[in-house]
């Protein structure tokens, strides 16, 4: 958990950064994780010649070797200024250790072909090294906390309607699909690999004994994961999130998902976890045919939806977050995929978010799609809920909000009780049947989405109880106002008298 003083303490660094001359978000965020992953690396070979003396063997597959060893952190950071700085820009230097660690041919050495040292001055590079050397990261959950603080400070809309997920609504999600240490987890808009880390974090959390196992630790660490990502930046950063994570050799593919060259991403998931691009519009020769025949259309959020359901293996299960309009659309695709989840598919929750949740990116109202792929049908009633709040303010600040209790104050988003609430009732539907359509979550029978077009809008079947509200008559409004004029006129006047004495 991220203390005040940790988050004083990021906040230093990311500021050194900015008046360093470093002013774009990503480009501090992606160089702090070089310099996160160079601290890792010297940790892991610590650990490494620790074990070794414990047995009394040589080092297992050293990360560095002797001759090495000036470009480890636990040594350059000691160096004055300007040989720290000349340490990481010279070749063979710190920078180019870390760029080609591992395979060559690995999915981490692929994407670190661009990466770019650009702190420009020895000045900051030494403070910033010195600063975080003196932030306690020992344990994996730190580094993450840690990472994902950096992530939200991006303060603005990528390309294409990409914007950071929040975390706590990342953690819910998790928390509804359940993952297992069977599934194969995917991503196809990885981004910065949030659904992807969180779900790993789940696994650690709640299936801990298959982690005693040697050959699930293999698949956890390799083939477990999947994402894809086109933006060179946001792979590398997603790259360096997962092995913060614990996931040191990520399946991330640098692709475009809609396109031909990720055609070969056809019943490979077992759990899709996605908050695909918003609002994107993509000519028809740019998106592979097969998705196309799904649906026709130019609009990412439907393209990633026909995406997800290729790429689900039969059985598996997918959350996905949609802007509204997917869910109400009257056009021929919005129509077209809502079908053919319903009636192709199994399609078993609805849950609409207010359009706050992803301020200040965005004021787009969403939702949250859950559905199975069967290929043979299988919905016969959709639970719908109605997420009031996320347990944060809806405005551009996004402060936390205060619990119901008296004088209690929330200690993380996700314990707020709309996000409670979705979690406990969604794994016990069964206990659903009877709520009516006044409150907050009930069911829907198919037929009656069929002979709704389709629509998928809680307000089409929410029912809304209008409390009747009686007012005192006029005469008694009128004479009650007379009433406060002479209680008014006699205070005014017992003023003046004190004044006159």
């Amino acid at each position: 958990m991220l203390t005040p003083d940790l988050r004083s303490d990021i906040d230093k660094i990311w500021n050194a950064f900015w008046t360093g001359g470093i002013s774009n978000p990503l480009a501090v965020i992606e160089q702090i994780t070089y310099l996160l992953f160079i601290k890792r690396l010297d940790e892991l070979q610590i650990l490494k010649e620790k074990q070794a003396t414990l047995l009394g063997e040589a080092i297992a597959k050293p990360i560095y070797t002797e001759e090495q060893k000036q470009l480890r952190w636990s040594t350059f950071k000691d160096l004055d200024p300007e040989s720290m700085h000349r340490m990481f820009t010279k070749d063979e230097g710190v920078f180019d250790f870390m760029k080609n660690y591992g395979s060559k041919d690995s999915a981490f050495g692929k994407f670190m072909k661009g990466a770019v040292f650009m702190i420009p001055t020895p000045r900051l590079l030494s403070n910033v090294v010195d600063m975080i050397s003196n932030i306690d990261m020992k344990d994996r959950d730190t580094k993450g906390d840690v990472y994902e603080y950096l992530l939200s400070k991006i303060a603005t809309a990528g390309q294409n309607g990409q914007f950071r997920t929040p975390r706590h609504i990342i953690k819910m999600m998790v928390e509804l699909m359940q993952p297992t240490p069977d599934d194969v987890i995917c991503d196809p808009s990885a981004g910065s690999s949030g659904f992807l880390v969180t779900a790993a974090e789940y696994l650690r959390e709640n299936h801990k004994q298959a982690f005693m196992k040697e050959e699930f630790n293999n698949y956890f660490s390799s083939e477990m994961f999947m994402g894809m990502e086109f933006d060179p930046t946001m792979i590398r950063i997603g790259a360096m999130n997962m092995i913060l994570h614990g996931i040191e050799n990520p399946q991330l593919k640098d692709v475009d998902a809609l396109s031909e060259a990720n055609s070969s991403f056809t019943e490979q998931a077992t759990l899709i976890l996605a908050n695909p691009p918003f609002t994107g519009s993509l000519d028809n020769d740019a998106v592979d045919a097969s998705i196309l025949k799904t649906v026709s259309s130019k609009k990412t959020e439907l393209l990633f939806l026909a995406l997800i359901l290729r790429g689900l293996k039969k059985g598996g299960r997918a959350a996905v977050i949609i802007p509204d309009g997917v869910l109400f659309g009257s056009s021929k695709a919005h129509k077209q995929i809502r079908q053919e989840i319903i009636d192709k598919h199994k399609l078993e929750a609805v849950i609409s978010m207010p359009s706050g949740v992803f301020k200040p990116y965005a004021g787009v109202s969403t939702g949250i799609l859950i559905f199975t792929k069967t290929t043979t049908g299988g919905t016969d009633k959709v639970w719908f809920y109605d997420m009031k709040a996320d347990g944060l303010s809806l405005d551009d600040k996004r402060t936390e909000l205060v619990k119901t209790g008296p004088n209690e104050t929330m200690k993380f988003p996700e314990d707020f009780a709309d996000i409670k609430d979705i979690i406990g009732r969604y794994k016990k539907l069964s206990a659903e049947a009877n709520r009516t359509r006044t409150e907050q979550s009930f069911f829907v029978p198919v037929d009656e989405i069929r002979s709704n077009g389709y629509d998928l809008s809680i307000n089409r079947y929410k029912e809304v109880v209008y409390e009747e509200k009686k007012y005192d008559k006029p005469e008694v409004i009128i004479s009650q106002i007379k009433e406060l004029d002479k209680e008014r006129i006699s205070a005014l006047t017992e003023l003046e008298g004190l004044l006159k004495n």
